[in-house]
């Protein structure tokens, strides 16, 4: 028996294939059993205008068998076959793809399903045994032929026997290693588990005699013992183990509900209902099906670097990957789901997709249905869209803020921040169409919590005018907003901004003229505070407490807070103000001593005033028992 060779670059190429083109062996499955659905799809195709086929849609079936004892592996199909030629040609070649060339001869569109085209699928089946055999008989011949090999050194072709058209991969399997168990390939819910992800599906049953338990029936005439242990037994059930059908290609009109959600928990591993789904069939410059689940609670790990963002992509039916990243925008990252295409290009593997185009269409049109998904859930059914809102509204406020802010446009109507009217969730146009004619900024306050900033002096002037706040006490929210700048034309103000815009132009002046007046004192405090504070100043924002802490420039003392929280040696400092409310009675205080020349006194009042800034901040202080000393000495 000679054996051949194969070709010098096809040896260089089965080399690669066994040992880098894929990076799970267990691909190998998928790659055989996409072969057989090619095989049975050919024959079908013959079938609906040859009579003599003699078989229907139904007696089509892909078989799977394993031999523990022998370590081997056995992928059976009753497709069209392979003639001597063919298997020359087909296994001979590497990368000599069958299927691309009955496609092109009987001029298919994508709807035939037949899924093998680069001819390289085959020997992934090397990744996991020492020796491969193939038993096929060609429809209408009659001759069926034997092509072995045990990888690069070659192979042979012998005649063989064979009832029916179809053919047989015989898989004997390597021994295993310290690394890599080929054995977990024989287990029969390993076997069924690699076909639920990979080949689910495929449009032919996929079969598999499976051995189960039960309890040996008590024999007729015979009183169970119900003391003594029961006895089992083994019993072989041929199960099919592929779905067939994706629940995506099926008409909405075919499916309730529960469908939905029953195929969101097995295939996500969720056990918590979505918030919502959309089934999506689109045509035009982007054809795909498409499944998407909006969860109910983020994942564990969601907001870590541990989560991988994606959808799972298939091909034809057919899962591509398990995560393709490039289909969600990070903002949606959260998505669940799958997209099924055929027009994709698909790498020599098909376990990575080649970064066309198309891809990019896909993921664009998959972002808008996201995009207005959320929409109609805020307007339709807000209760659903707050829940949304408190597990992944984090990840659109950062989607403002990354990318320099170049989708804030297709993000920011779905923004929700606490008011400070009933303490409850608004959105950004909510707040503009609430505003009053004579209102001329969005008014935002920082903070840990609504309750906290509720208390924060800051606060007191925009409220004595009526006028509503929004609560940021996300980390992210003061450097969301600044990236906004603006929404509809308003401008955000914060409530520690030094033109409020609230002021009487009497009121400037007045203020004007009392720094004026005590412009020896304010220096006096300035020089006390001189390595915390760039200046001190008179408030025109301040009502019933003495003193507050505000920032000049574009880091609010928020934002210091946040970046300094980061692990970097570089600490942020914002140009802190110190605001005197000239109305209280501790500015009065002040004055006194400053008329006694006392200073030193009056540097000491300076640190306490700081320091009791600093807190109402929610800051901490620098030395507390210093702080205290001062309190303590100055009663």
């Amino acid at each position: 028996m000679e054996t051949k060779q194969f070709k010098a670059e096809s040896k260089r190429l089965l080399e690669m294939m066994i040992h880098s083109i894929y990076t799970h062996k267990e691909i190998f499955l998928r790659e055989l059993i996409s072969n057989a659905s090619d095989a049975i799809d050919k024959l079908y195709f013959r079938s609906l205008t040859d009579d003599k086929v003699g078989l229907s849609k139904e007696d089509f079936v892909i078989r799977i068998s394993a031999d523990k004892d022998n370590r081997t592996l056995k992928i059976t199909d009753n497709g069209i076959g392979m003639t001597e030629e063919e298997l020359e040609n087909n296994l001979g070649t590497i990368a000599n793809s069958g299927s691309l060339k009955f496609k092109s001869e009987n001029k298919l569109d994508d709807d035939s399903q037949i899924i093998g085209q680069f001819g390289v699928g085959f020997y992934s089946a090397f990744m996991v045994a020492k020796k491969v055999t193939v038993v096929s008989k060609a429809y209408g011949s009659d001759k069926a032929y034997m092509w072995e090999s045990e990888g690069v050194d070659g192979y042979t072709i012998t005649e063989a026997d064979k009832d029916s058209a179809g053919t047989e991969i015989t898989l004997e399997l390597l021994e295993d290693t310290e690394d890599e168990n080929y054995s977990e390939f024989l287990d029969q819910y390993r076997i069924r588990s690699l076909v639920k992800k990979y080949s689910d599906y495929i449009r032919f049953p996929v079969k598999m005699e499976m051995t189960h338990s039960r309890p040996k029936p008590v024999p007729e005439g015979e009183k169970a013992d119900e003391n003594a242990a029961p006895e089992y037994e083994d019993y072989i059930e041929d199960e099919t183990l592929n779905s067939m059908v994706p629940l995506w290609k099926k008409n909405k009109n075919e499916l309730k509900e529960e469908d939905y959600k029953h195929f969101y928990a097995e295939k996500f591993f969720d056990y918590n209902e979505p918030l919502k789904y959309a089934h999506v069939k689109n045509e035009g410059t982007a054809n795909y099906n498409a499944l998407l689940y909006i969860p109910s609670k983020a994942p564990f790990d969601f907001y870590s670097k541990e989560y991988e963002k994606g959808l799972q992509l298939y091909s034809n039916g057919v899962l591509i990957m398990d995560k393709c990243a490039d289909l969600l925008p990070d903002y949606f990252s959260f998505v669940k789901g799958l997209v099924d295409s055929e027009d994709l290009s698909l790498n020599i593997s098909r376990e990575m997709l080649q970064h066309d185009r198309q891809l990019k269409v896909i993921a664009k049109s998959i972002e808008k249905t996201i995009s207005n998904e959320l929409k109609k859930m805020l307007k339709n059914e807000r209760e659903k869209y707050e829940e949304f809102w408190k597990a992944f509204g984090l990840q659109l406020k950062y989607g403002i803020y990354s990318d320099y802010g170049m989708n804030k446009e297709k993000l920011q109507d779905l923004l929700m921040f606490t008011s400070s009217n009933e303490k409850k969730l608004v959105t950004l146009d909510e707040y503009v169409t609430g505003m009053r004619e004579e209102q001329k900024f969005i008014y935002y306050a920082t903070g840990e919590t609504a309750e906290k900033i509720e208390m924060l002096p800051q606060t007191e002037l925009v409220k004595d005018n009526g006028f509503e706040i929004l609560y940021l006490t996300d980390n992210i929210d003061e450097f969301a907003i600044k990236t906004l700048r603006s929404y509809k034309d308003k401008e955000f103000k914060s409530v520690s901004a030094d033109d409020l815009g609230l002021e009487s132009s009497e009121k400037q002046e007045e203020i004007k003229a009392k720094e004026e007046e005590n412009s020896g004192l304010l220096k006096t405090l300035a020089d006390a505070l001189s390595d915390k504070v760039s200046k001190v100043i008179l408030s025109h924002r301040l009502k019933s407490h003495p003193v507050c802490l505000t920032s000049e420039g574009e880091i609010s003392l928020e934002m210091e807070k946040v970046l300094n929280a980061m692990p970097t040696d570089q600490k942020i400092k914002a140009q802190r103000v110190l605001e005197l409310n000239p109305e209280h009675e501790i500015f009065a205080k002040l004055k006194a001593i400053d008329s006694a020349g006392d200073k030193d006194k009056l540097g000491k009042y300076a640190q306490l005033l700081y320091n009791q800034a600093l807190l109402i901040e929610g800051m901490s202080i620098e030395n507390p028992v210093e702080f205290s000393n001062l309190i303590c000495e100055l009663m």
